[in-house]
């Protein structure tokens, strides 16, 4: 494993700052490019009741993005669109490590469990 350094605990927040954030489970359907970007890959993610696209700069972290296709994730759903390449990012995965410039690691649950199920 590579050096590691901790990063300080982020200041404290109350329970109901946590409680406005809204973090799903959902399943990876599709992975594919986003033409013109060199990071950008596009998700189409099953929360059970509804799909979305979310746009995600992993490209040059794996050797082959699509691996990841199949497999369930936690993600926050309830962030505002943001346009990157032209395109509506309509959420965020959940990832390890890449705020500590390590090799990021989805976070996927333990066992499988429905489409839609929150965290918390």
């Amino acid at each position: 494993m590579t050096s590691f350094h901790v990063a300080p605990v982020k200041p404290t927040i109350s329970i109901d700052v946590l409680d406005r954030i809204d973090i799903r489970v959902g399943t990876i359907d599709a992975v594919e490019d986003v033409a013109g970007s060199e990071k950008l890959v596009r998700l189409m993610v099953d929360f059970g009741s509804h799909r979305r696209r979310i746009l995600v700069g992993m490209k040059n972290e794996r050797k082959n993005a699509k691996e990841i296709e199949g497999m369930q994730a936690l993600f926050v759903v309830n962030l505002e669109p943001k346009k990157m390449m032209g395109e509506a990012s309509e959420g965020m995965i959940f990832d390890i490590g890449y705020a500590d410039g390590l090799k990021p690691a989805l976070a996927v649950p333990e066992r499988a469990v429905p489409n839609g199920a929150r965290v918390g």
